[in-house]
Order: C-alpha cells, then sequence, then structure tokens
C-alpha cells in the first residue's frame, strides 16, 4: 500500500516537549512508541529544528521511504511562515519555520498550527468524528490553543486562546499551567474556565467543545463543574492528538 497515504511521521512541539512517532493514518494510531525530548530552554529555529531532526532520525527505520512528515509549532502558521510566538521564543516570528525544518530533515515537511493539527485528529479520529456543525477544540496546557473545525474542515489559526476577558488574556486566566503556577483547585480553575467557554459559545454558538492537552486526561476533575449549552468532551486522542493531526495533514 502507498507509503503516502498509510503512514506519516508526525512531530509535535510544545512549550515543554517536543514529542513525535510514525502513525497509521487509516486507523489514527501510533505504530511505535512516541519519543518525548525536552524544548530547550532557549527555544530559537536552530535549536527546535536540531531536535526535531533528532526524532525523525530515531524513527527512520520505522518509516516507508519518503513518508510524509508533519510538524506541530505553537503560533500561527502563514504559508510556512511562523507569525506568532507566544510560548516559544520570540526569534521564531516571522521565521520561515517550514522551510528551516525542511532543511534541518533534508527533506520537505509540512508545518501547522499544533492546536489545529489536534483539531483535525480529533475530527478524523477522535471525539469529533463525524461531527457536522461547528467544533472547538481547544487545548488547555501551557497556553490556549484552539482550532475551529466545521463539518469536519478546518479553519486555521484560530487564536482563541488570546481572546480579551475582562481586560486579560484569556491564557494567563485559565491555561492549565496558571492552574498548576497559582496552585488553584479544581474549583476555583473550573471557574475561570466557566468565563472561558461561555465567552466562546456565546460569540459562536458551536455545536461541540472538545477539550485536550494533557490536562485532559483528569476531566472528570473539572468538566462535570462546567455549566454550559454546548456539550464539552475530553478530547479521545489527548496527548497523541497534535502528532496524529501532523501526521494527518502532511499525507494531505
Amino acid at each position: 500500500m502507498p507509503a503516502k497515504t498509510r503512514v506519516a511521521l508526525g512531530i509535535d512541539i510544545g512549550g515543554s516537549g517536543i514529542k513525535g512517532a510514525p502513525v497509521d493514518l487509516t486507523t489514527g494510531t501510533l505504530l511505535a512508541p512516541r519519543l518525548k525530548l525536552p524544548t530547550p530552554a532557549e527555544s530559537t529555529p536552530e535549536a527546535v529544528a536540531a531536535l526535531v531532526d533528532q526524532i525523525a532520525d530515531s524513527f527512520a527505520d520505522d518509516l516507508p521511504k519518503n513518508a510524509p512528515i508533519g510538524v506541530t509549532i505553537p503560533g500561527v502558521v502563514q504559508h510556512g511562515i511562523v507569525r506568532t510566538a507566544a510560548n516559544i521564543d520570540k526569534s521564531w516570528i516571522d521565521c520561515p519555520g517550514e522551510d528551516v525544518f525542511s532543511q534541518a530533515l533534508g527533506r520537505r515537511c509540512l508545518l501547522v498550527n499544533d492546536a489545529d493539527a489536534a483539531g483535525v485528529a480529533e475530527a478524523r479520529y477522535g471525539a469529533a468524528k463525524d461531527q457536522s456543525g461547528l467544533v472547538i477544540l481547544t487545548t488547555l496546557g501551557t497556553g490556549i490553543g484552539v482550532a475551529l473545525l466545521y463539518a469536519g474542515r478546518l479553519i486555521p489559526n484560530a487564536e482563541l486562546g488570546h481572546l480579551e476577558i475582562d481586560g486579560r488574556d484569556a491564557e494567563t486566566r485559565a491555561a492549565s499551567s496558571i492552574k498548576e503556577r497559582e496552585q488553584l483547585s479544581w474549583a476555583k480553575w473550573a471557574g475561570r474556565l466557566q468565563r472561558y467557554y461561555s465567552t466562546l459559545e456565546n460569540l459562536l454558538w458551536p455545536d461541540l467543545f472538545v477539550v485536550g492537552g494533557g490536562v485532559s486526561r483528569k476531566s472528570e476533575k473539572f468538566l462535570p463543574l462546567l455549566t454550559l449549552r454546548t456539550p464539552i468532551v475530553a478530547a479521545a486522542l489527548q496527548n497523541e492528538a497534535g502528532i496524529i493531526g501532523a501526521a494527518a495533514l502532511a499525507a494531505d
């Protein structure tokens, strides 16, 4: 079976870690245990690209020749150029990131926003599969990433994690990193999430919220505390969604 439609490598760059694995594109499952490396303290393009190349090399024997490679980054990506850098080094701003990674890997790869990749994965293989209306996926982690999908189609670069609410950037109040930093109880953090998700649903009237990020593994501790019109569920693919979505988009 053609490698370009069956297997791809996904690499997901986060504020604290860079992780990757080969993906079966038919099932949306990892074909090998993921490899995770710490994101460099100075997360410059050169430093991050070196680790991405290291991860790609580690899976060389697990991939068909010329298998597609997709890489995510926590920032807006327009035509391969990184436009924002909220949780990585500011030298990424206006960096031709897709070219940087392609040169580091010695082959063409796709660069995509990390939340967009997670949203695509959940729409194709996970909690938003077969949803016909508007789905908003949020990743609660170092910051808040947001993906908008309508009838399974991605509307890219929705930076709604930075929505201004009560005069504050939303992610500076409601990201899971803030919960840890301020040692908030689940109930107090849920109060902040309530304000955030209520604002989103009043602006966009989605049919479904999907909540991803590492904290989604503990969704039973905070999702039942929210009162919303919109159904809200935990991401099915959890922290693997970015890897899977990056691979799927690269294969497209």
